[in-house]
This record gives C-alpha cells, sequence and structure tokens, in this order.
C-alpha cells in the first residue's frame, strides 16, 4: 500500500527511503502491514501525536496515535507484550493509573469523557455541599451550637477567604504542574473538610430541648428571659470554619485547573460544550442539597431518640450532620480516579496542533515571552506573569464584567428567595420552592445552552464577547419588570391601624385597646392571618385567647379573637397561623421576567469563560482563571449579598427587637423593595454591559496568516488527523 505523495510540502512531511511499519499481529504467525513510500523524498517531520502506542489490539486514538519514524533516543520503548501503554513523545507516561499500576480496563476511561464524568461529579459535590447544605442548614446549627447570624456568616464566607488565598498559588503552579494531581488531591482535601465540618455533632454531648410555657396568646405566660449565660458550644465555629476553610482550598483547582484540563484535551470547538457541561453540574449540585439536605433536615439531629417536639417547633434541630458525612466519603472516593489521570490524555496533542491562537496582541509584544516552554515554572515568573495580564486590557475587562454578573448571581441567589417571600406573602419553604423552579432550569439551562451555541455557530473570541454583550443587554431590558411590585398584605400595627385607617406618619402602633389587656410582647413574632384577611403581629396582639389542637389546612387554628371581627356574625371571630394568602395578579409576569434574568445572565457565564481562555496565551491560562477568580470573588462573590442586604433592608417596615437590640427585618415594604432591586440590577448591569463593550473594542487578535492551524477545515472541526487527510500545519508553523 502505496503512501500518497505530497508535492505540496504543506504538511511538512517527506520520505527518502521506503518505510516498514509493522503492525504488532493480533495472533502468533500474522504478518504485518508494509507500507511503500517511493523514494526520492527526503525523510523528515515530527510525530502525529504526542505518543507512541504500542498494543496488542488498536489503541484508543488509533491512526493518529502511530509514529512515523522510529523512536529518538531517550523516548522510552513499549513492549508489545505488556498489554496497553501510552508513552509521549518525551517519554512520558499516558496510560491511567496510579505509579506502575495502569491495568488496561482503566484504559477503557483514559479520554476526555471519562474526565468529563469524574470533574462533574467532584463539581457536583462541590456544590452540593458548599452551596446546598451550608445554605440549608445553617439556622440549624445556629441553633444547635448557639451561634450568632454574625458568627455563621463568618462561617460561610471562610470558604471565599481560603480560596483567594490559595489561587495564585495554586493556578500559578498548578497550571505548569501535574493538573489531575492537584485536581484529585484538592477533591481529597474538600472531602476531608466536610467530615471536619459535621465533626462537632460526635464531640458534644446530646442535644436537649428546653420546653417552655406556650407564649403568643392573650393572657398567657409572656415571660421571655432576655438575657441569656453565654454558652462554651459557640466555640465550635472555629471548627466550623476550619471545614469552610479546607472546602475553599479544595475547591480552588476545581474551577481553575480542570477547566483548562478539559479546554487543552478536547477540540477548540467542543471546548465550551465541555465547560459548560461541567459547570451545569456545579449548578445542579446545590439544587440536590436543598432537596436532600431538607430531608435531613426533617429527621431528629439525636437519631434514635424519641422526642416530643415536632420540626414546625423553633427547638427542632435536624440531623444536619448526615449530609456532610455522605459528601465526604464521595469526595474521598471521587479523588482516586482523578488522581490517576496522566498530565495530558493520549492523543491531546493533535488538539494543540490544531489550535488557533486567539490571545489578544500587546502592543509591545511582550505577550510572546508566554510562549517559552521555561516560562513559569519558577516563582521568579510570576511577577512577570501578573504583569502580562495585567497588559491584557481584554482580559481585565472581562474580569472586570465577570464581577459584576458575580455580583447579581450572588447578590441574587441570597436574597431572591427573601424577595419572592415579601412579594406574594410566602413562607420561607415555598418561596425556596419556587426560587428554586427558577434557578435550576433557568441557571442550569442557561450555562448548558451558552457552551453549546458557541460551539454550534463556532464563534471566535471576538464573536463570543459580542454574544456575552448581546445576553447582557438582554437582560437589563428584562430587569426593567422590577419596575412593578405586588402590594404588601394589610398588617394591623404595621401597614395600617386596627381601625382599617392609615399609621400617622408611618409609625408602628401595635397595641390597639383590643389586646391592650394581653400584655404582649414585640419579642414574640408569630404572624397570624385573621378571618378578615388582614395579618397580626401574633395571636396575642389579635386578641386570640384559645388555641385549638384541630388543624385547619395544615395550620393551627385560634379563637376569640377580640381584635378580629366575624364577617357574618357579631362576635370575635378566628385566626389561622401563619402569613395571609397573597392574590397578586403580577405573579406570573414577575416569574416570567425573573426567569429571563436568571436566564440571560447564566448564558452568558460560559461564553465568558471561554473568551477568557482564549484571549490570553495557552501557558497562562490556568494563572489567569485564578486571577479571574480572585477578582470575581472580591470584587462580586463576597461584596455582592452585602451590597443588596444593605440596599434591601432599607426597604424594611418592622425589624426584630431582641431586648432593645434591633434583629432582623420582618416585614419589607415591597414598593421599596423593588425599587432598590431594580437600581441595584440597573447599576451593574449597565457596567457590566460597558465592560463588555470595552473589552470587544480593545481586542485584538493575531494575524491571520501567523495563526497556526489557521485553516478553515481546523475550524470547522473538521481537521483531525486521520490516515484519508493527509494534510498538517507547516512544521513552521507548530
Amino acid at each position: 500500500m502505496a503512501m500518497p505523495q505530497n508535492s505540496t510540502g504543506e504538511n511538512g512531511f517527506c520520505f527518502a527511503q521506503t518505510l516498514n511499519f509493522s503492525r504488532p499481529s493480533l495472533h502468533p504467525g500474522e504478518a504485518g502491514q508494509t507500507f511503500d513510500v517511493p523514494s526520492g523524498q527526503e525523510a523528515c517531520g515530527t510525530p502525529l501525536s504526542n505518543g507512541t502506542v504500542s498494543s496488542a489490539a488498536p489503541s484508543p486514538s488509533d491512526s493518529c496515535a502511530k509514529p512515523l519514524c522510529s523512536p529518538s533516543p531517550g523516548e522510552e520503548e513499549t513492549q508489545f507484550g505488556e498489554g496497553i501503554k501510552y508513552v509521549s513523545d518525551e517519554g512520558e507516561e499516558l496510560a491511567c493509573g496510579w505509579g506502575r499500576f495502569t491495568p488496561g480496563c482503566l484504559q477503557l476511561f483514559n479520554t476526555s469523557k471519562g474526565v468529563l464524568f469524574f470533574l462533574c461529579m467532584a463539581s457536583f459535590l462541590q456544590g452540593m455541599t458548599v452551596n446546598g447544605f451550608i445554605n440549608t442548614v445553617i439556622t440549624s446549627i445556629e441553633r444547635r451550637f448557639d451561634l450568632r447570624s454574625y458568627q455563621s456568616g463568618l462561617i460561610a464566607s471562610s470558604y471565599d477567604i481560603a480560596a483567594c488565598i490559595c489561587l495564585t498559588f495554586v493556578s500559578y503552579f498548578g497550571g505548569n504542574g501535574h493538573k489531575p494531581r492537584w485536581l484529585g488531591w484538592g477533591v481529597l482535601v474538600m472531602g476531608l473538610g466536610s467530615l471536619v465540618f459535621a465533626l462537632p455533632q460526635f464531640t458534644t454531648g446530646r442535644y436537649e430541648a428546653r420546653l417552655a410555657a406556650e407564649v403568643g396568646i392573650c393572657g398567657g405566660n409572656q415571660s421571655l428571659p432576655c438575657a441569656q449565660a453565654a454558652s462554651s458550644l459557640s466555640s465550635y465555629r472555629f471548627i466550623f470554619m476550619l471545614g469552610q476553610f479546607l472546602h475553599g482550598m479544595g475547591a480552588t483547582p476545581l474551577y481553575t485547573l480542570g477547566v483548562t484540563y478539559l479546554d487543552e484535551n478536547v477540540k477548540t470547538n467542543y471546548s465550551p460544550v465541555y465547560i459548560a457541561v461541567f459547570y451545569t453540574a456545579a449548578i445542579l449540585g446545590p439544587a440536590a442539597g436543598y432537596l436532600v439536605g431538607g430531608m435531613f433536615l426533617n429527621i431528629y439531629t439525636e437519631i434514635g431518640r424519641e422526642t416530643d417536639i415536632a420540626p414546625e417547633n423553633t427547638l427542632w434541630v435536624g440531623a444536619w450532620w448526615i449530609g456532610f458525612l455522605g459528601a465526604g466519603a464521595a469526595s474521598l472516593l471521587i479523588s482516586i480516579p482523578i488522581l490517576g489521570y496522566p498530565r495530558r490524555l493520549p492523543g491531546s496533542q493533535r488538539y494543540v496542533v490544531m489550535r488557533v491562537s486567539e490571545a489578544h496582541q500587546l502592543k509591545d509584544g511582550s505577550h510572546k515571552k508566554a510562549s517559552d516552554p521555561d516560562f513559569g515554572k519558577t516563582v521568579k515568573d510570576l511577577p512577570r506573569s501578573v504583569l502580562l495580564l495585567l497588559k491584557n486590557t481584554t482580559f481585565i475587562f472581562l474580569c472586570l464584567a465577570g464581577a459584576t454578573e458575580a455580583t447579581l448571581i450572588a447578590g441574587m441567589s441570597t436574597f431572591g428567595p427573601k424577595f419572592l417571600e415579601s412579594q406574594f406573602s410566602l413562607s420561607a419553604s415555598e418561596a425556596a420552592t419556587f426560587f428554586g423552579y427558577l434557578v435550576v432550569p433557568a441557571g442550569g439551562g442557561g450555562t448548558f445552552l451558552g457552551g453549546f451555541l458557541v460551539n454550534k455557530f463556532k464563534l471566535r473570541c471576538s464573536g463570543i464577547i459580542k454574544f456575552c454583550l448581546l445576553c447582557t443587554v438582554s437582560s437589563l431590558l428584562a430587569i426593567l419588570i422590577f419596575f412593578m411590585h405586588c402590594p404588601n398584605m394589610p398588617m394591623a400595627g404595621v401597614t395600617q391601624m386596627y381601625d382599617r385607617s392609615a399609621l400617622p406618619g408611618g409609625h408602628l402602633n401595635l397595641t390597639a385597646a383590643c389586646n391592650a389587656e394581653c400584655g404582649c410582647l414585640q419579642e414574640t413574632y408569630s404572624p397570624v392571618c385573621g378571618s378578615d384577611d388582614v395579618m397580626y403581629y401574633s395571636p396575642c396582639h389579635a386578641g386570640c385567647k384559645k388555641g385549638s389542637e384541630n388543624l385547619r389546612n395544615g395550620k393551627k387554628v385560634y379563637h376569640e379573637c377580640s381584635c378580629i371581627e366575624k364577617t357574618l356574625l357579631p362576635g370575635p371571630g378566628d385566626a389561622e397561623a401563619g402569613k395571609c394568602t397573597s392574590s397578586c395578579a403580577k405573579r406570573p409576569l414577575l416569574l416570567f421576567f425573573m426567569f429571563v434574568v436568571i436566564l440571560f445572565t447564566f448564558l452568558s457565564s460560559i461564553p465568558a469563560l471561554t473568551a477568557t481562555l482564549r484571549c490570553v496565551p495557552d501557558r497562562q491560562r490556568s494563572f489567569a482563571l485564578g486571577i479571574q477568580w480572585i477578582v470575581v470573588r472580591t470584587l462580586g462573590g463576597i461584596p455582592g449579598p452585602i451590597a443588596f442586604g444593605s440596599m434591601i433592608d432599607k426597604s424594611c417596615l418592622l425589624w426584630q427587637d431582641q431586648c432593645g437590640e434591633q434583629g432582623s427585618c420582618y416585614v419589607y415594604q415591597n414598593s421599596a423593595m423593588s425599587r432598590y432591586t431594580l437600581v441595584a440590577g440597573l447599576v451593574y448591569k449597565v457596567l457590566g454591559t460597558t465592560f463588555f463593550v470595552v473589552a470587544c473594542l480593545l481586542y485584538k487578535p493575531p494575524p491571520a496568516e501567523s495563526a497556526p492551524g489557521s485553516s478553515d477545515a481546523f475550524e470547522n472541526g473538521n481537521g483531525d488527523l486521520q490516515e484519508h487527510k493527509p494534510s498538517l500545519p507547516a512544521e513552521e508553523d507548530i
């Protein structure tokens, strides 16, 4: 069989003599195959792939992984009788395994899809633990270990603090090191963090709930102690902070080195899809965390021990620790296969050969320094690496745009349920469920769809930035829906007087003639809905004298409420525990446009990440993602909830009174909440739009003639090095 001649020299390979390539026989005695090449051409060139393959069966990369020439001196020879063995052109092992233990069955997973599966499992566990379980159990932890809100907030912030500390080190040295080992050890550390977080359950005594006399009914025992002795249990917050710190350390490689490892081992056109699947798993993780964590909270924390407390009781503490044990064990197991992957997958070098450079071109040409193979291997190159990224204006403005989007995402994820709870008069669990219905399809679907569209239309870096700009403008228009709001449900003494007249000067007045003799305490907030469709601060403030043991629609009913008049018969009315149901006609419209805002916000996330990877030199990709995460967290993720929270607090009508100290907000003014949410959303969306516009205008792509592999065949995904497609990039371009 004669190899085709190449008269143009396009692929950079020529041959001077007949080369005999004998494939090892599948059965004893089977003859090898000989390829005769016409003489008169010079034998030169480089291997087609990054590794040679020698096996007793066709290798996974088959046609593109066989060598054209015999191994060079110093290159590792392979023995056919030892099963499958992958060796790079530099003598580097490319087999999947641990040390010398590389069984052939494991090589089935030594593919980009195998890596994607295990990284998706790791990102799913990270999202479920950090963004799911933590947010679900934080109230139970406060109750169990006598923590204050600012202490639990510090526990949550420990994750971001650890990530910011480790990002520079991990992304710089890990980007030039063995990425799967960094990833595997990171997932292992994350698993240890989950186990540490659950540790206080097993080092403390049993939880003893102290049932007090019933308060809240007119004429009942209204005594409520203000000062309580300081509990030593609050010292366990340092254990929780350590667990979260380990979570942050372990997750740092996942979203920097994991993304670049996927990007390096797949075709350029497929990279956005792989990254989108990876991030979609990370978004579905919190949804699973909320569902599974909520299920565990219905189990009493002291398993096997009976209690008279119902889950609805404020003294109830659920089994908050089970999820962390399961997630920790699963993370330890997932880290084992990740640690077994090679530095790069077999056949991945062909994607490097085909890759079209789209790095932003600096005026002084200093970006070429990053192409040096020895660049970035020592600490002395760290300042120069940072300087190169700071000179890359496109990268800087993409980071700033990402920070504005992260601020909105962090703010809405934190206060989105609170917004729905206030606007539609929902309970906290109902609001969380509604918000979950919005975030899972809009966030997860938008993330995957963004990567799919980049691959579908084969967008280059400039086109990707324009696509992000389009998504930001679309969400900017949709956010104008916050001009609308649902009216507050009438609440006696808060939004109106007890006789339904307007409050004088907007001042609260929870005391009226009908409840003056009840001695109600403002510390006891337990809203009820009267038969007159007016909400009251508590059964006591409604003048209710009796509580029925029989439930109506699953809610406790109070009778003989002197502040409530029956609609048909004269005499005191009754009330149901909980808020009155809102019949706001604007609910479908608000929910739809909130869905659109979330969809277009997440739709630009993977394209923006892809643009970041493409606008920097290949050797700086991991480090660039690390720097971007630092910017996003310090300017967006950490201050985002604080900024949104401070603006929303301005719309509070009724604050909690903790023995003279201001606590959390009970009731918000819906119109003011919508107005402040609109202002915050517009500010950050306008900033994001501006940053994307500037990034697009300043982006300077490399000249087409100097881009390696810049043919249309490569960009259209048809540039695989197949036997029937002999054309290759010119040697001088590689």
